[in-house]
């Protein structure tokens, strides 16, 4: 049987496609935990409103008023920040998966090709091979058909 002559290149294409799967597995995680990470800044964010509501129920000072808002707007801008970085690692997912999804399409192609060729070879050798046989049964027939006439 013949050898695909492109088989290096559909190995290299492979590994690519391999490569490109792992890095978007490593973009998800990132992505998933920059989520996490917003989530929990918005839940924190959320309880020492309410315990700043239930103090200013109870009565505050000026100070602990203004380090209430101050630590508020410092949770605010963490949470912006953060929401930034998930905004991000989104576009670096989404960039990722196109990447893998075009390396995928590119060694399926050649996957294609690897698949008829092998067909091909195995169509080539089963021809070969009734060939063969053919060949050899006229051969013993004709064999047969001497042996016969040189009876009579």
């Amino acid at each position: 049987m013949a050898e695909f002559t492109l088989q290096p290149l559909l190995d290299l294409l492979n590994e690519r496609a391999d490569e490109a799967a792992r890095q978007l597995g490593r973009l998800i995680a990132a992505e998933q935990d920059a989520r996490a990470r917003l989530a929990l800044l918005c839940q924190y964010r959320e309880e020492y409103a309410h315990r700043f509501c239930e103090a200013q129920t109870a009565g505050l000072t000026l100070s602990s008023w203004r380090n209430y808002q101050e630590f508020l707007g410092k949770i605010d801008e963490a949470i912006r920040q953060q929401d930034a970085l998930v905004e991000n690692s989104a576009q670096n997912t989404a960039a990722g998966q196109e990447h893998w999804r075009k390396q995928h399409i590119r060694m399926k192609a050649i996957d294609t090709l690897s698949i008829r060729h092998r067909s091909a070879e195995e169509k080539k050798a089963l021809r070969q091979e009734q060939k063969q046989t053919d060949e050899f049964g006229l051969r013993r027939r004709t064999h047969s058909l001497n042996l016969v006439k040189s009876n009579q």
